[in-house]
Formats: C-alpha cells, structure tokens, sequence
C-alpha cells in the first residue's frame, strides 16, 4: 500500500519503521521539509517527501501536534483515508476552545481537513511500544488499540493495518465517541488486551 506520513517525530518515525518492514510504500514528510528525513530514509527505505507529496497516499497518517492541523494541505488531503494520531495538550498546543467545550480533538481535525476519512488510532499507545509489542495474528500477550471512525470502509482498512503491525484492533465507535481514548482515559497509555480494551472504553467518563 501506497502510505503517506506526516511527521517524523516518535509515533511517525516508528510507523515510518514498521510499516516499511512490513513492505508498505512510505512516504514521510515533516515541517522542516526533505533534507531533514535523510537519516531515517536511508535507515528505512522510505521515501523523503514534502507534506504535499505525503498527502497523496492511499493512507495517511498525522503524527504532528494538534496545532499544526489546520496548516495541512487539505486540498490534497481531501477523500483520503487519514490516521489522526494525534491527541489535545493544551500546554502544547494552546487553548483550542471547541474541543475545551466538548468536542472530541478527532471531529475538530475532521472539521479542518473536509471531504477526509478520518479515522482514529495509535493516540494511545507510547511510540517504542508500538515499535515492540507487535505479535502475530492469534497469538498471545496482544496489544489491542481502539479505532473511532464514521466511516466503515475506512475502519475496516485501517484496522487491517493495524493487525498487520501486531495488534488487535478494537472498535471504538465513530469520532464523537474517541473522547473515550483521549488522555485520562483508562484505556490511554494502558497497553490493555483486547477484552480490557472494551472494559476501559466502557468505563470512560468525561
């Protein structure tokens, strides 16, 4: 598959890692443009590229902070499946006032980027266990990550993915419903299985 990461920082340079083990087609960019990915493309495989070039994957995942969203090319963006990663720090990212009213940080990317498939995942899982915990398809000790989208099509596509990194993918609902895997919830930084996974979403409060 043709995918395209926006962000080289922890969680993208280790799905830039994995998802290029496993044979993907990776294109990666971030804010300080190709040069700065030399490293890691000649580690990788990858292919270095501007944002613009990584939008145009078949998938794409955001690994950027919250407050970089609405600078993404969402021309090139639009009708792509897109992973947001990412999750709300406002002492990182400044006060953003619609997610402090209650809209999850998910349907307040979806707004900034229209016509995308957004889909929510790997916002809960610390990047070097994502580079470790991955085990193969029906065997024991499996990680399982939630996955919020509205889109079916999109949601089955990613949470192919996702069990081919190792982990058991475990339906979270649609975007309104991620505030169950945002920070502070049970099932954040947890690295649960997959029937804690389902317990955690269900004892989330807001």
């Amino acid at each position: 598959m043709k995918i395209g990461i926006i962000g080289s920082g922890h969680i993208g340079g280790t799905l830039t890692r994995r998802l290029r083990e496993l044979g993907h087609d990776v294109t990666v960019a971030n804010s300080r443009g190709p040069g700065s990915l030399a490293g890691l493309a000649a580690e990788t495989g990858a292919n270095p590229g501007t944002v613009a070039e990584a939008a145009r994957g078949e998938v794409v995942v955001l690994a950027v902070p919250l407050r970089a969203v609405p600078d993404l090319p969402a021309a090139d963006l639009a009708g792509r499946v897109v992973i947001d990663a990412d999750n709300y720090y406002p002492a990182r990212d400044g006060a953003i006032a619609d997610i402090d009213g209650g809209v999850t940080s998910s349907r307040w990317t979806a707004s900034k980027l229209p016509g995308v498939q957004l889909v929510k995942v790997f916002n809960t899982i610390q990047s070097d266990h994502l580079l470790r915990f991955g085990r193969p398809t029906g065997g024991d000790g499996r990680v399982a990550l939630p996955v919020a989208a509205d889109d079916p099509t999109a949601k089955r596509l990613v949470m192919g993915l996702i069990d081919e990194l190792g982990f058991d993918p475990i339906d979270a609902g649609g975007l309104d419903d991620s505030w169950r895997q945002e920070p502070g919830t049970p099932v954040y930084g947890a690295d649960l299985d997959a029937a804690g996974v389902r317990a955690g979403l269900a004892a989330a409060t807001r």
